[in-house]
């Protein structure tokens, strides 16, 4: 039997931190669908069809076999039944990640009655995410070891069609 997680994000964009849950996952499944969702709470610099192709792309970058990307209409919990998922995958880079994970986690074993796994991220990528990125990028800054190349040239290419 296949096993299958979900690792659910807006990955806006996807950088080396989340890739790096997505590579310990599959140490435990099969299978992992990065599930990229519209998060309403936050402007995005790529629309979700975007995030979607940069993160499998990313992923394909990295040879993670195994992987998709797909985005989630609705909510979580009804995407991770509809895929026949086992788990929900999540990192987590420091205490205050925890609470606001627990609550959602908690929400979505009552909803889909699949546990969330809580991944430690790796320490030497615990300052990168995907705010600092894009204030980096907006401002030209090196974006190696915290990006793939895939994600470096979409970045580059978004913020020089914003300067021009």
């Amino acid at each position: 039997m296949t096993t299958l997680a979900v690792c659910p994000g807006s990955y806006d964009p996807i950088t080396l931190g989340h890739l790096d849950v997505v590579r310990r996952s599959l140490t435990f499944v099969d299978e992992v669908v990065i599930a990229v969702a519209h998060n309403p709470a936050k402007r995005s610099l790529f629309s979700v069809e975007e995030r979607v192709d940069l993160a499998q792309r990313a992923a394909e970058e990295l040879g993670l076999a195994g992987v998709t990307a797909e985005p989630v209409d609705g909510l979580l919990a009804d995407f991770v039944r509809a895929r026949g998922a086992t788990m929900i995958v999540k990192g987590l880079r420091g205490s205050g990640d925890f609470e606001a994970e627990r609550t959602m986690a908690l929400l979505n074993r009552h909803m889909s009655g699949v546990e969330t796994v809580f991944v430690m991220g790796d320490q030497g990528l615990n300052h990168v995410a995907s705010s600092y990125v894009k204030e980096m990028a907006e401002f030209g800054a090196q974006l190696t070891g915290l990006v793939p190349e895939v994600v470096r040239t979409a970045l580059v290419a978004a913020y020089e069609g914003e300067r021009t």
